[in-house]
Order: C-alpha cells, then sequence, then structure tokens
C-alpha cells in the first residue's frame, strides 16, 4: 500500500497517535463508515468536529486517523449533507462497505509533474543568478512550477488558517507567497518544489511504520480449504467459514483460522504470533493459530473461531488501539509544540517589522527573515520524533510476540526497578508432573505395587484438579490402565472419595488422610520430607488404611534462571508472591535465583506486596492476566505470561507475552531502552538543528531554502532513526537465549 502525501509532514506521524474512537456505538444507531484520504492529522479531526457535531441525528464521531476512516454513528441523518458538510472542510469522503477495516488501496502519486516542476525551478534559479535572460523570466519559470506541485499545499494551508490553525501547509503557504510578493521568485519555486519532494519522501517513509502493522493482516492467507458436506475440501473465503468447520493444511501452508487439531501430527512454526524461532510439534486436540506455517506433513483441524476473532486479529485490533494511547513523551512534546508554533510565529513577525528599524535594513530583508523563521516555526520533526518511534517499538513487539497495550508502558518499561512474578504458570511450567511415589508397605510385590498405581490413577481420572492429572497422566505414560471405580464423591479441598470392588477408597491430601485413618510417626516423617522439598503429596487409602503416597510437583521452566540472571544483570531486583504453600515457594525461587520470596498469599496480600514496592521505583507484575487481578492492575506494567489463544490475558495486560518462555521479558526490557534511546536521539536532532538554524537566520546567513532543507532534512532523519526499530526486530526474534537451550514441552491447551 502507497501512502499518499495528502498531508503535512507532522500530521502524518500524528495520525499514530491522535485516534479518537468512540467506546461502543450508541444503541439504535446505525454506522455510516467513510473513507477520508486527507484526514490523517488531529488539525482534520478538529475541522470534522465542528463541521459534524451538532448535526441533527448524529450521535457519535468514531476517528481512525490510521485508517483514514471516519465512521458517523446517527440516526435517520441524511447521508448526503454529511457528505457537503465534510465537503466544506476541503476533504472528500467516500464510503467503505462494512466489512472493510480501512482505506481502500490508493494509486502511487506521479512523480512525472514533480520532476518537471524541479527542473523549472532550478531553470529559474540559474537564470536568475546568471542574469542569462530577461527579467520577467525567472518570473514566469517559477509560477509554472508553483502551479505544477504547489497548489494541494495553498488549498490546505488556506483552510488551516481560515480556520486558525498553524500546520506546516498554512506556514509554508504564508512563506511562499510572501516570498512572491517581494520578488523572490525562483526562490519561492525551489521552496515549494523541495517541500513537495520531502513530503513524498516523509510520507513513503511513515508508511513503513504503517505497513509494519497491517503486513500483520498478512499473516493469515484469505482462503481455507474447508471440507464439504460431500466430503470433498474446497477452497473458500476464510471470512465465510464458520466455528467447527474442518479445515485442511498441506505442508508449506499457512492456517487461516484458528481451531484444534484433528487428525495428524504437525509441526507448526508458530513465530508470527509468539516470536519463538522453534518449530512446535503439535497432536491431535492441541490448539493451533491462524499464521501459523505447517513445515511438515498435511493435517486437518476444526476450526474454534470466526476469521475476524482469530488470535492474530485480536493481537492486530490490539496493537491498533495501543496507538491511540499516547506516551509521557509525546504528550509533552505535543504541549511544546502547541507553544513554540505560535511563538516563533510571532517572533517572525516582530523581526520582520522590527528588524528595519533595529538595525537599518531595507524592509525586504526584514520581511524575508520573518519569512524564514516562519518555515523554521515548523515543529514537523519534533512532533513526528515520538510517534513514528512508539508505533516502530509497538510493531517490533508484535514481531517478536510481544503485545504492548501502549506507547507508555513500552516507554516506562526501562525505569523498571522491581519485577515481581507469579509462580505457577510464569516461572514454573504450570503443569504438575508426579515427581515420586511408594507403597506405605516396603514388602509389596510388583504386581500389587502397579496396581496401586491403577487404582490412583482410577480415582485420578474422576477428579479435574490438576494435581490428579499429573497422578493419572504419570500412570498412563507407564503403560497402567486406570481401574474402573464408581460411587465417585469429590470433597472440595480434601479429594475424592469412591468405592472398588465393594470396598470404599480415597484419594486425597492430609486432611483426606486423617478423616478416614491415623497418621503414625514413620509417614508423619515421609510427607514431612516431601513437603519440605515444595512437593504436593497425595495419598491414596482404602477404608482406614493409607496404602500409598504420590509426590506432585510444578517444575521450574528450563528458562527461568537465565531470565532472572539477565534481570539481574541489568539491576531489576525480582520478588515472587504465590498462594502456594511457602516450602514450594522457597524451593522455587531458589532455584530461579529470586531475590525475594513470600508464598500463602492471598489476593488482598498481593496487592500490598505490590504497593510496598512501588515506594522504591517502577514495578512489573508477571501473572497469567486472569488470577492476581489486583496485583496486577496496581502494578505499573502487568505482564500476561502464555497470552496466545487468551483472550482474557490480551485484553486485561498491559503487555502480553504470547508465549511461555520468560526471557520475553528481557526482550520487552531491550526494546524499551532502545526505543528510549531513539526518543532521545530524535528530540536531541530536532531541537539541535532548529537552534543552529535560528542562529543562521538572525545572522543573515540562512536563505528560504536552506530552513526548507533543515526543516524537512530533521523530519527525514528522526524518521529514519525511528525506522531502525523495525529493521532491527526481526533478526532478534529469537535473541536473548541461547539457541542450544531447550525449550519446555509445549502442552496441548485445553
Amino acid at each position: 500500500m502507497t501512502t499518499r502525501p495528502t498531508c503535512d509532514g507532522c500530521c502524518e506521524a500524528r495520525e499514530f497517535d491522535s485516534s479518537s474512537a468512540a467506546e461502543g456505538a450508541p444503541a439504535g444507531t446505525r454506522p455510516l463508515r467513510l473513507h477520508i484520504a486527507d484526514m490523517c492529522c488531529p488539525t482534520e479531526e478538529g475541522l470534522l468536529r465542528r463541521a459534524l457535531e451538532g448535526m441533527p441525528g448524529i450521535e457519535a464521531l468514531e476517528f481512525d486517523l490510521m485508517g483514514r476512516v471516519l465512521t458517523v454513528h446517527h440516526r435517520d441523518a441524511d447521508e448526503e449533507t454529511i457528505r457537503q458538510r465534510i465537503a466544506a472542510t476541503g476533504m472528500t469522503a467516500e464510503t467503505l462497505d462494512a466489512t472493510r477495516r480501512s482505506e481502500p488501496p490508493s494509486e502511487r502519486e506521479p512523480w512525472g509533474k514533480l520532476v518537471v516542476a524541479a527542473l523549472i525551478a532550478l531553470t529559474a534559479e540559474a537564470s536568475e543568478w546568471a542574469a542569462l535572460a530577461t527579467p520577467w523570466l525567472p518570473g514566469i519559470l517559477a509560477l509554472t512550477a508553483i502551479l505544477l506541485v504547489g497548489l494541494p499545499t495553498w488549498k490546505k494551508g488556506f483552510i488551516a488558517l481560515r480556520h486558525r490553525a498553524l500546520n506546516i501547509n498554512a506556514l509554508m503557504s504564508v512563506a511562499v507567497t510572501g516570498a512572491l510578493l517581494i520578488g523572490h521568485w525562483a526562490e519561492a519555486a525551489m521552496v515549494i518544489v523541495l517541500f513537495t519532494l520531502a513530503e513524498r519522501i516523509e510520507a513513503r517513509s511513515l508508511g513503513r511504520a504503517r505497513r509494519a502493522i497491517r503486513e500483520l493482516l498478512d499473516l493469515a492467507p484469505e482462503t481455507a480449504n474447508v471440507a464439504q458436506a460431500d466430503g470433498r475440501f474446497e477452497r473458500q473465503p476464510a471470512e465465510s467459514v464458520g466455528v467447527g468447520s474442518l479445515v485442511r493444511v498441506r505442508a508449506g501452508e499457512r492456517l487461516a483460522l484458528d481451531g484444534e487439531v484433528e487428525a495428524g501430527h504437525p509441526t507448526l512454526d508458530e513465530s508470527p504470533i509468539t516470536g519463538e524461532s522453534l518449530p512446535v510439534d503439535k497432536a491431535p486436540g492441541a490448539s493451533v493459530f491462524a499464521g501459523s506455517i505447517n513445515r511438515n506433513g498435511e493435517f486437518t483441524y476444526r476450526t474454534t473461531r470466526a476469521a475476524s476473532d482469530t488470535t492474530l486479529a485480536r493481537i492486530i485490533h490490539a496493537v491498533e488501539r495501543a496507538q491511540a494511547n499516547r506516551a509521557p513523551t509525546q504528550r509533552f512534546i505535543d504541549r511544546f509544540a502547541a507553544i513554540y508554533t505560535p511563538a516563533v510565529f510571532a517572533l517572525a513577525i516582530v523581526a520582520a517589522l522590527a528588524w528595519p528599524w533595529l538595525f537599518g535594513v531595507g524592509w525586504f530583508e526584514g520581511i524575508y527573515l520573518g519569512l524564514v523563521l516562519l518555515v523554521i516555526a515548523c515543529p514537523c520533526a519534533l512532533v513526528i520524533a515520538t510517534p513514528v518511534t512508539v508505533v516502530s517499538g509497538l510493531a517490533a513487539g508484535a514481531r517478536r510476540g510481544i503485545l504492548i497495550k501502549g506507547g507508555a508502558f513500552l516507554e516506562q518499561g526501562h525505569r523498571l526497578a522491581w519485577l515481581a512474578f507469579d509462580k505457577t504458570g510464569t516461572l514454573t511450567r504450570g503443569k504438575p508432573v508426579q515427581s515420586h511415589w511408594e507403597a506405605v508397605d516396603d514388602s509389596l510385590d510388583d504386581a500389587t505395587r502397579q496396581r496401586l498405581i491403577a487404582l490412583a490413577a482410577g480415582l485420578a481420572t474422576r477428579s479435574g484438579h490438576p494435581v490428579s492429572a499429573a497422578i493419572a497422566t504419570a500412570a498412563t505414560e507407564a503403560g497402567i490402565a486406570p481401574l474402573e471405580v464408581s460411587g465417585v464423591n469429590e470433597r472440595p479441598g480434601q479429594g475424592i472419595v469412591a468405592t472398588f470392588e465393594k470396598r470404599p477408597v480415597w484419594l486425597g491430601n492430609r486432611r483426606m488422610l486423617e478423616a478416614h485413618a491415623r497418621l503414625d510417626e514413620v509417614l508423619a516423617e515421609r510427607l514431612a520430607e516431601r513437603e519440605a522439598r515444595g512437593e504436593t503429596v497425595v495419598l491414596l487409602g482404602e477404608g482406614d488404611r493409607p496404602l500409598a503416597l504420590f509426590a506432585v510437583s510444578d517444575p521450574l521452566r528450563m528458562t527461568s534462571r537465565a531470565a532472572v540472571e539477565a534481570l539481574h544483570a541489568r539491576g531489576v531486583k525480582t520478588l515472587m508472591l504465590s498462594g502456594d504453600n511457602p516450602a514450594s515457594v522457597a524451593r522455587i525461587a531458589e532455584a530461579a535465583g529470586i531475590d525475594e520470596a513470600h508464598g500463602a498469599l492471598l489476593p488482598d496480600e498481593k496487592l500490598a506486596m505490590i504497593e510496598s514496592r512501588t515506594r522504591q521505583g517502577s514495578v512489573g507484575m508477571v501473572g497469567d492476566g486472569i488470577n492476581d487481578a489486583p496485583a496486577l492492575a496496581r502494578a505499573d506494567i502487568g505482564f500476561a505470561m502464555g497470552a496466545v489463544g487468551s483472550d482474557a490475558a490480551i485484553e486485561t495486560a498491559d503487555v502480553a507475552l504470547m508465549d511461555d518462555d520468560p526471557q520475553r521479558l528481557n526482550d520487552f526490557l531491550d526494546l524499551s531502552h532502545a526505543t528510549h534511546r531513539v526518543l532521545i536521539q530524535n528530540i536531541v536532532l530536532a531541537l539541535g538543528i532548529k537552534a543552529v538554524f535560528l542562529v543562521l537566520a538572525f545572522s543573515g546567513h540562512a536563505t528560504l531554502w536552506m530552513a526548507v532543507f533543515a526543516d524537512m532534512g530533521s523530519s527525514l532523519l528522526v524518521v529514519a532513526n525511528g525506522l531502525r526499530l523495525l529493521t532491527d526486530s526481526p533478526s532478534r526474534a529469537g535473541e536473548g537465549r541461547d539457541s542450544r537451550q531447550p525449550k519446555d514441552p509445549q502442552p496441548a491447551r485445553p
């Protein structure tokens, strides 16, 4: 997609942070979606608001400056009148159909006219400098060049001035008009040609940042190979595929929709979603996501979401919404620019009037100085500096499987002093496994011991508790079939009771044991030994007699310790907050290298811990995006681990790490530090160049075309510098971890 350079540079950049989306359409209204090519910054938004707000029937206006789409929510308002009011602002509205997300493809701007205008302007400049022609020839050539490329700028500048808005078009229009009036014909032509050229280059450069997000849409193919009623597979648009449809994917193809594997054992590259460069093996029942690439083997899967509701679609939507959340630096720059531009505009008028009187120069020389200051007054580079950098950072994060919900969080990340972790599913795998089992009676033969395992598995399969699932899985992996039990009664907080061969049997914790049998000293010592290791102990019994002991633990992720060590290396202190038993928390904290650990915490106690750390600096909280909501909300930045496929995590977290690797936290901090550095560099560049040319202007060494070079050149510099974040990001997808280090096996998601 090519971006039309229909708006000034500073406006092009500000589209990234100024969309004013309605929270929801008012009930009973109809939406009218209009593509407005000239609507690319808050100046145009303000004009449209003044034109449409208060019109009978219009209930709400929703601006998508990224897509240049205005949605008018109305109750039987005259749509033709709406278009006429928009036309009165100098903009043209094109109706979009309800299914389109952004502007239609635009045609490339013709460069031939600009090249001709540039040649004519150069000829005018040369003829005036060399005095090779009659005095009126440079003027005719200059006017020809201006008419070829300058009329759109004059038109937009007039509209801006009529509405008392000082954007680059207004400033440039006044400067060029003033240059013509004082006889600087050739220079006026060169100024408008250089401005148009720089605007085209800048628009194309800024388009890269917009495309970086929109290209995410291309990750999911537009069609899917769907099973038909007669058993054949046919290609059909992804938007028309219903939930529950059977889709076939061949090796090398991308998935068009989310779903669950029906048949086959594919290896999928999920890097477009999670940023993880290593392929993931899938089995029947495992979740798969739109945008993933099938690396080998044909398979079929059953769709679980519509095309508009896939994990990829929600990621794109979240990134687009994030652009409306302006970073603190951006808000400051906008306030500064709102003062800077009128101040320099006023200075230009004072200089034009006072310079001849103070220094005895000609009035034309004073006016010329004022015109140079007008061009320097444009805050384009300064205003562009922050949004293009932030949007590049957001897009870079999305490419690496890090979904950042706003520029404020991206900018704030480099200041984190504390990072608090929930234990389960963050530093640990979040899937308990059986680590040990033993019979209470050591003299039992192998057949009897296997029967105890089968009985425990029979009880465990009738329970939905994760600990029970670990026991059942261990038996299955050992090739032991569970025994069938009856009369199952699950007791919350204790375990499960059932009947086997007309005898009562039970599987549960200490409370279950105490309810059915006596705990002797030998068994108590065994339980204490396992609990001291941080393991959860489950006992199997029959009647009043304990039969076996099973120990279950949630193992540390393979990458957790390396992630924590990397955090410590950058000066971030770590904290573990968990509701699990203190012994287990202490064991995991020690294994991961956590600075401080607290167990047996209730949600309000976790909140208090977070609040106490906020007095010592910025605090982040890492959880699953659903549990620990108060602590996640109170933290300066809330991180959701393993958010892929989770609606709640994507919606609630400030930063969603799409895969289960805690090293993504360091990737986020790397990106935050890089973004902060580029922001500072861009602001210094923009202000430094302005300061230099202000000095040159007052010393009499700056010309109009030099001022245009300085203004638009600094804009191009900050854009190129900001886009470095996009250039660097793809190769860093797997950076931050040892590529030889294995990752945790990925279980099928329920």
